[in-house]
């Protein structure tokens, strides 16, 4: 990103307008749009993206619940950045935004979105906490697809999604890789698509809009980040 005089928008991007257009349309697909409201624990998924706990705090204090689980070990990418596994940084950095450390379980081992839900649940239940309401604080694009899996493994549970409340041009800075945001919008959404048939999830309706964006984009290339069907 340049500094100092602004760039018009058109210049700063590597992609073409139609592009973002189409990875705007599957950004605002991913988020819920849940209203907000008070439940009995939260779940901070672990990734490579610190503003999870950030808004983990935000939200314990604001009191929309009384103890969260950090979930999450290591993944390649995130290793480099979080040597010690997700959970424990994101441990470390809600302590330092002033959440009580009595608020927060560890679960250090999930590797994937499954397992952040089975073992959270594992975790909070060891901890005697009665769950009848749960809200999954995520990235910001992929708040749907851990909607889905938790209401396949966790269905009695009345589940809120959350994340960061960021515009897609604001997570693409704060990434600094317009290919892999994409990437990863398109990743997240294939994985919407193919999960419920595999089990790993309940089916989501995919507009047609967006299920159009979604072939544009694989068209186009941006697959790094797709499964093996």
């Amino acid at each position: 990103m340049s500094q100092g005089v602004p760039v018009p928008q058109h210049q700063q991007r590597q992609i073409t307008d139609e592009q973002f257009h189409d990875a705007t349309l599957i950004w605002n697909y991913h988020q819920m749009g849940h209203e907000l409201r008070p439940c009995s624990a939260a779940i901070g998924l672990g990734s490579h993206d610190l503003g999870v706990a950030t808004t983990a705090a935000d939200l314990y204090r604001a009191g929309l619940f009384p103890v969260v689980v950090f979930s999450g070990g290591n993944s390649p990418t995130t290793r480099a950045r979080f040597p010690r596994g997700e959970a424990v940084h994101y441990r470390e950095h809600a302590l330092s935004l002033g959440v009580p450390d009595e608020a927060i379980l560890v679960e250090p081992k999930a590797a994937n979105t499954g397992q952040n839900i089975t073992f959270s649940r594992e975790l909070l239940v060891g901890a005697g906490v009665q769950v009848d309401s749960l809200l999954l604080i995520s990235k910001p694009y992929m708040e749907r697809r851990s909607y889905a899996t938790c209401r396949k493994l966790w269905p009695e549970a009345d589940v809120v999604c959350a994340s960061e409340p960021l515009e897609l041009d604001d997570y693409i800075k704060s990434i600094g890789d317009e290919k892999l945001v994409v990437d990863m919008l398109v990743g997240d959404l294939q994985r919407v698509i193919e999960y419920p048939k595999l089990g790993f999830a309940v089916e989501q309706d995919v507009p047609g809009d967006v299920h159009d964006a979604y072939d544009r984009l694989l068209r186009a290339g941006f697959d790094s980040r797709l499964i093996a069907t």
